[in-house]
């Protein structure tokens, strides 16, 4: 290659790193102009920064399938250098619950608030691993708890009434072809800064709001299915009763998935 094209080169990495830097500096402003804290700001930045550190050894670690203590390693980093939390004073290792143990207890402010089970990198997360961890949750007072290996991240919130209620809160794949942007949002929920703000649990109110499930019992309620009946009475004519509006919505409206989480 000739000099011109080392400097043509030279100039086009530059020119990436200029345009990468002010972009980011134009959202800090825009972030700012929006009125989103500093602290945000700075923590969002933090989680980037961690996912492009840890993609690399993330990759070896599933190319190797490393075992599950290996996997637990890297767990730690991610949970002190990404997402904040300080290996000391806010992470138990081990945390024993009724004789059994939990990978990590997780404090923040001194108070349990997350429960983190770890599986080997390559392990498929499923229900019988949250189970597990739903248990030692509802002994210990707690409302989350995560499932990972390392990879995959799966947040759950649970709610301790009866039947007990364990609801996916949301997931992330840090190896995944989703946009970075997207990925640092939904692993920021998880950071000792967004639990310490309750960050997460407005995450958690927005989305139990907006759930079909939710929607489903604002329909079915007694406000909604008057109005209903004076509506069709208005334009047909014809008299329903309550339960048969219920029962016409439930039968042509309503999946049957949005019905599952009415009590």
């Amino acid at each position: 290659m000739d000099d011109a094209g080392v400097d043509e080169g030279t100039a086009e990495s530059a020119n990436e790193v200029l345009a990468e830097s002010t972009g980011e500096a134009a959202g800090k402003a825009k972030a700012a102009g929006r009125g989103i804290p500093k602290w945000k700001t700075d923590t969002l930045d933090r989680v980037k920064a961690g996912i492009r550190k840890f993609s690399r050894p993330l990759s070896d670690l599933v190319a190797r399938d490393a075992n599950e203590g290996d996997t637990r390693l890297i767990v730690t980093d991610l949970l002190c250098d990404v997402l904040g939390y300080d290996k000391y004073t806010d992470l138990t290792t081990e945390y024993q619950v009724r004789g059994e143990f939990a990978d990590y207890g997780v404090r923040v402010d001194k108070q349990l608030v997350a429960f983190v089970e770890v599986k080997r990198v390559t392990t498929k997360l499923g229900t019988k691993h949250l189970r597990q961890v739903q248990s030692y949750a509802l002994n210990e007072g707690v409302e989350w708890v995560v499932l990972t290996n390392a990879v995959q991240w799966q947040v759950y919130h649970i709610t301790a009434k009866m039947p007990v209620l364990t609801e996916l809160a949301f997931e992330v794949d840090l190896l995944s072809d989703t946009p970075l942007a997207e990925k640092t949002e939904k692993l920021f929920h998880l950071s000792h800064e967004s639990l310490k703000h309750k960050q997460i649990d407005e995450l958690w109110l927005a989305k139990r709001a907006s759930s079909p499930e939710s929607l489903a019992k604002v329909l079915r309620s007694e406000k909604v299915i008057a109005e209903i009946r004076k509506e069709l009475w208005r334009q047909t004519g014809h008299k329903l009763e309550s339960s048969e509006v219920v029962e016409l919505l439930e039968r042509t409206v309503l999946r049957p998935e949005c019905l599952g989480g009415i009590a």
